[in-house]
């Protein structure tokens, strides 16, 4: 179950710390709506690998899908630049 705490629960924030543990953050609210998240330090860690992940993952995605639209070289003009043809050598 969610620990879920008013803002003004920080005039004690010992016991608001206390509450924290990885898997178990404490949610502030102020003004009746969620605002601000307090996380254990390695479950933040854990977060930004994650998000540093999945950067990662829209970008090789966005690469192949450029690549699908149009592709960076054809095999004709790796061939030509190297200065080889397409047929076998022997």
């Amino acid at each position: 179950m969610p620990n879920i705490k008013p803002v003004s629960d920080l005039r004690n924030y010992g016991e608001v710390l206390r509450d924290v543990a990885i898997g178990q953050p404490v949610f502030l609210t102020k003004n009746g709506y969620g605002r601000y998240a307090v996380l254990d330090i390695e479950e933040y860690r854990e977060y930004e690998r994650m998000r540093a992940m999945n950067r990662l993952l829209e970008e090789l995605d966005r690469g192949l899908q450029s690549e699908k639209e149009e592709p960076l070289f054809s095999l004709e003009d790796v061939e030509a630049a190297l200065g080889v043809t397409g047929e076998p050598h022997g």
